[in-house]
């Protein structure tokens, strides 16, 4: 059976592989959200991201198009379960599905990506983002927006495509959750055992878990997740967003590796600081 790496994400987050300052950063991430409402097709910053949900699910193909990969898709989004995530941080989880959970990440990290990319204009994006407005989507971000959305299109892709790519970013992001959690020297034995033991309790599979130990044991990933966002920006600071959740950054180690990883991913520094800004590390 292959790993279903949403499901995975999801019982990342329900079993504590976050920092202690993760709901924190997601509600305030969620919270500055709403103000990209108007960016969609109707929403007002005073309807906050229940309002930019569901303008985005109703704004039809050109808000769609607009938002792009980032987003994930309105059919991602439909069942993204941001309100899950949140409540999983904050142990208010109730019996949301891991999927849910990991939909909701995957649906928050793609609008913060949205928002950090686009905050200074279309030039501070660059026009290979084609998140940009006016910018030309990628043949991948167009097979994303499109399927399961009923608009169709020359090129959409099919829905078990979209399905393929989404679990093929979540691995990403999963992966750079694992490295960052490493980032200021690797997993001690007893650290595994809990983080796997309190996993396992969620309801992952043996397989997932298998992966997941063997990433955790594994030298730190960066080169992978590099090639992975190459030419492709929004998913660069959606992994930059995930890392943000899995440490405190309160060492010189941890800083340090987010500065190197930024770099690599071609992040400018107003990208970084708009990421940051957005989670409530900056002023």
């Amino acid at each position: 059976m292959a790993i279903n790496f949403m499901d995975l994400l999801g019982s990342m987050v329900q079993g504590g592989m976050t920092s202690p300052s993760a709901s924190g950063r997601m509600q305030n991430a969620a919270s500055s959200l709403g103000a990209l409402g108007s960016l969609f097709g109707g929403g007002s910053s005073q309807e906050g991201l229940g309002g930019l949900l569901g303008s985005l699910m109703n704004g039809g193909a050109s808000a769609l198009n607009r938002a792009g990969s980032a987003v994930g898709g309105k059919d991602n989004l439909a069942a993204a379960g941001i309100g899950a995530l949140v409540g999983a941080l904050s142990g208010k989880s109730g019996s949301a599905s891991m999927g849910g959970i990991g939909g909701g990440l995957m649906g928050l990290l793609g609008m913060m990506a949205y928002k950090a990319l686009t905050k200074n204009g279309p030039a501070a994006a660059g026009a290979s983002s084609g998140i940009a407005e006016g910018a030309a989507p990628s043949p991948r971000m167009t097979g994303q927006q499109f399927a399961g959305d009923g608009q169709g299109g020359p090129g959409a892709a099919s829905g078990a495509e979209s399905a393929r790519l989404r679990e093929a970013d979540a691995e990403v992001i999963l992966l750079a959750m694992v490295d960052a959690a490493k980032a200021d020297g690797q997993i001690d034995a007893e650290e595994l055992k809990c983080l796997t033991s309190k996993i396992k309790a969620t309801g992952a599979g043996q397989e997932g878990l298998n992966y997941l130990i063997a990433q955790l044991q594994a030298p730190m990933s960066t080169e992978k997740i590099v090639a992975a966002t190459r030419g492709r920006p929004e998913l660069a600071a959606q992994v930059y967003s995930a890392s943000l959740m899995c440490i405190e950054v309160d060492t010189q180690a941890e800083r340090d590796y987010l500065d190197r990883l930024a770099e690599a991913m071609n992040l400018s520094p107003a990208v970084v600081r708009n990421i940051e800004q957005i989670v409530g590390m900056r002023a």
